[in-house]
């Protein structure tokens, strides 16, 4: 870590040439517009559309991530990332980079882990499938709520800020989608402090089928949940 940068943008990106610019682009702007001391990480899982040279040219660091997966990348990123604080966000332009502030107001304050919540900020038509906002979503941070007792209202949003150093010290270990939810579970059972901010969610800009599959992915969250209760209580229920 760098003691001069304050804030890291940590973007993971798979094949997100489309967009992946313009979410730069938006994040360094907004960086120097509020005078914060900061950086734009893309972490690259192995794009061959040349992503990573957009990313480049737009003044991001990037980072190869050869193990691929949502949470492989993630973790490459926050282990590379110089700053005290990161906000994450996915490269596909359906989170506004922009509106990074009140994540960072809050981390100054002392929270640990700031979530997005898209339920409360405004999902954009065409923005989230009937599936994932209506059934998929809702039920599965019910199960994080009531297993682990956590006030988290969506447990799946993409945009979130944390401090490095605490979410360093839960050991992540997740390559996939599901490690998103263990980032939640593994803060709330080591005491950090976690808030959530509105957040407002875009349609995507990609072009291509989305490396989400729903059934596939909603099982192994599911299977995280569990696995971990049982771990940290000796039941599920």
């Amino acid at each position: 870590m760098n003691d001069d940068v304050e804030l890291t943008v940590l973007m993971p990106c798979l094949d997100e040439a489309r967009t992946v610019g313009a979410c730069v682009a938006k994040a360094r702007g907004a960086l120097a517009e509020l005078a914060v001391a900061g950086e734009v990480v893309v972490a690259d899982n192995g794009s061959g559309d040349g992503s990573q040279k957009i990313a480049a040219s737009e003044g991001a660091r990037v980072i190869a991530v050869e193990r691929r997966g949502y949470g492989s990348a993630l973790q490459a990123g926050i282990r590379a990332a110089r700053g005290r604080y990161i906000i994450m966000g996915d490269a596909d332009d359906s989170y506004d980079f922009r509106a990074f502030w009140p994540f960072l107001e809050r981390l100054r304050a002392g929270q640990d882990l700031v979530l997005g919540n898209r339920f409360k900020g405004g999902i954009r038509p065409g923005a989230m499938p009937w599936l994932h906002r209506y059934v998929g979503n809702p039920l599965l941070s019910g199960i994080l709520r009531v297993l682990f007792r956590a006030s988290v209202g969506d447990a799946h949003c993409g945009l979130r800020g944390f401090r490095r150093d605490a979410i360093l010290s839960l050991s992540l270990e997740s390559s996939g989608m599901e490690f998103a939810s263990e980032m939640i579970v593994k803060a709330v059972l080591h005491g950090l402090k976690i808030s959530e901010v509105p957040v407002v969610l875009y349609p995507d800009g990609r072009n291509r089928r989305p490396h989400l599959r729903s059934f596939r992915d909603g099982c192994r969250h599911l299977a995280l949940l569990c696995s971990t209760r049982i771990a940290a209580y000796g039941s599920a229920f």
